[in-house]
């Protein structure tokens, strides 16, 4: 569910925004003084990351942690504004089979559309988001036809409930070629 201020947003897919890596950038600097030794990275994620990729205009930030502790974390991105996305799929996610554990943020009120997902480090959730970005990214064809549906999809559901229930289990579907071409490249997280 989206904080009172962020309801306004339509559900819209857009073209590729060249302004993306650095208003991706300028979130990570205001997240990696708060979190301090608690970040071990600070990713760039999701559609927004992949050039060329049509996308909604929400920055994904990932941020990996070695320990998911909210009693740490929530209050120091608290201080800066993040919002801790209560709901129960904002807490925990499937990926490649295995539950992980996460927390999502948003931004402050006003600030730029964005995601922060929490989540630890080398675990399969945090790797399914950097393998996503990095096949998308080496896959032209794959890239083209998921920016298609993505705005398909968009434009036949129109809201942002439906739009993720439709693309939670076509993005499982993307995510078995993506694991093919991690074993053909020897793809490893970064």
């Amino acid at each position: 569910m989206p904080f009172p201020d962020e309801s306004a947003h339509p559900l819209t897919v857009v073209d590729y925004q060249d302004t993306w890596p650095g208003e991706f950038e300028r979130v990570a600097e205001r997240l990696r003084p708060a979190l301090g030794g608690l970040a071990v990275a600070v990713d760039h994620v999701g559609s927004t990351a992949v050039p060329g990729l049509a996308a909604k205009d929400c920055v994904d930030v990932q941020v990996r942690v070695a320990s998911l502790d909210e009693e740490q974390v929530v209050p120091r991105l608290a201080a800066i504004g993040f919002r801790c996305r209560p709901e129960p799929w904002n807490r925990s996610e499937i990926s490649f089979g295995h539950p992980g554990r996460k927390l999502v943020f948003a931004p402050p009120a006003g600030a730029r559309r964005c995601n922060v997902h929490l989540r630890v480090d080398g675990r399969s959730n945090a790797q399914y988001a950097l393998l996503f970005r990095d096949y998308l990214r080496a896959d032209r064809v794959a890239r083209e036809a998921w920016g298609a549906f993505k705005r398909r999809l968009a434009r036949s559901v129109g809201t942002l409930e439906g739009y993720g229930r439709i693309k939670a289990p076509a993005t499982d579907a993307l995510m078995a070629g993506a694991q093919l071409w991690a074993i053909q490249t020897d793809w490893s997280p970064r």
